[in-house]
């Protein structure tokens, strides 16, 4: 497998352009959303149901969850900001060029002028459902992301934030870390709402073990949680969004299990939904488009709609469609919806 050529700046780190003249365009955009964490390239396999060393074609599409769900939330109609740590590099500046086609906000991202954008190897089955399959001939540590800065958070974002989005892979770095904690610590200060997308990856992390308990301590800032069965078994012994929710105290749980559907705990109101049945190009980015569904609705209809059964039951309706919208062309970011085509889709149904 071919090693990347990435290129590099004199400054070892720098915020992205002109942090002062960014915040004024801040302050009139005042994004609803902030998430926070990696942006990076899917290296995805084109060839369906072979093996990591057999496959010799790939087709490169921007991803990362954070991400996708900040490029899912624009699409939708909601002002979103982006922080994260992107490579001074060829594959950075095509990130940073779709990041900007979209709409999203830029102000709280940061470049690293040596560390490269990471490059994440995917393989997919014959059903298009796809599988980590590693960084190629790097290690972990290696990409930019991880050299996050906490001191370089743009703070005035959060001053007019409704809700930060933030995964748990970037607890795996020591600098990353520390961004994602101190975002935490703005996000309170400023009474916005925390999103969590639990978004597991093994690989991610150099010493995995030691990844529960930092998870587990994370989460408990959270007011929603968003995790898959998996995920719900490996941290809390049980898959029911109920149970996860009294646990820690939170206003709302989203388990969701792929084909299988999505259970969900919204302020007291319990339900399940079933998958809408589509033709499924490829899997990736589907949870974070069902997360930006759900976002968008809390946006749009306030936090205080979750009370209500029904508002609550098409919440997690529209996430879904949101979600499952995603899979049916290859990419997190190029398969997202807009907000016409979900619409449009759920014509057909009723919740």
């Amino acid at each position: 497998m071919p090693d990347q050529v990435y290129g590099a700046c004199d400054a070892a780190y720098a915020p992205y352009n002109s942090l002062e003249g960014l915040l004024s365009l801040t302050i009139m955009n005042n994004p609803q959303v902030i998430c926070i964490g990696e942006m990076l390239f899917d290296r995805l396999s084109n060839e369906l149901g072979k093996p990591l060393e057999q496959v010799k074609s790939w087709t490169d599409y921007p991803g990362g969850a954070p991400a996708n769900t900040a490029c899912g939330l624009v699409k939708l109609g909601i002002s979103t900001a982006f922080m994260g740590c992107i490579g001074e590099d060829a594959p950075g500046e095509q990130l940073v060029e779709l990041l900007t086609e979209t709409g999203v906000n830029l102000t709280g991202v940061q470049r690293h002028s040596s560390a490269p954008t990471r490059i994440v190897y995917v393989v997919r089955d014959a059903a298009g459902d796809r599988s980590f399959a590693g960084f190629g001939a790097r290690d972990t540590i290696e990409f930019a992301d991880t050299y996050l800065q906490a001191e370089h958070l743009p703070e005035p974002l959060f001053k007019t934030a409704d809700f930060l989005v933030l995964g748990t892979l970037e607890l795996a770095y020591p600098q990353s870390q520390k961004a994602i904690l101190k975002a935490v610590e703005l996000a309170k200060k400023y009474q916005v709402k925390i999103f969590i997308d639990i978004n597991w990856r093994p690989m991610f992390w150099q010493n995995p073990d030691a990844a529960i308990e930092l998870i587990l301590n994370l989460v408990q800032n959270a007011d929603f949680l968003k995790l898959t069965n998996e995920e719900a078994q490996l941290l809390f012994n049980t898959i029911e969004p109920k149970a996860i929710a009294q646990k820690l105290q939170i206003q709302g749980v989203f388990v969701t299990a792929g084909e299988e559907g999505c259970t969900y705990y919204l302020a007291g109101n319990s339900g399940r939904l079933p998958a809408f049945s589509v033709s499924v190009a490829d899997t990736t980015g589907a949870g974070d488009g069902f997360t930006a569904g759900i976002l968008y609705q809390f946006c749009k209809l306030g936090i205080e709609s979750i009370n209500y059964p029904k508002i609550a039951k098409e919440i997690v309706g529209f996430a879904s469609a949101v979600g499952a919208l995603t899979t049916t062309k290859p990419g997190a970011i190029a398969a997202q919806p807009t907000l016409t085509e979900v619409e449009i889709f759920l014509k057909n149904y009723e919740f």
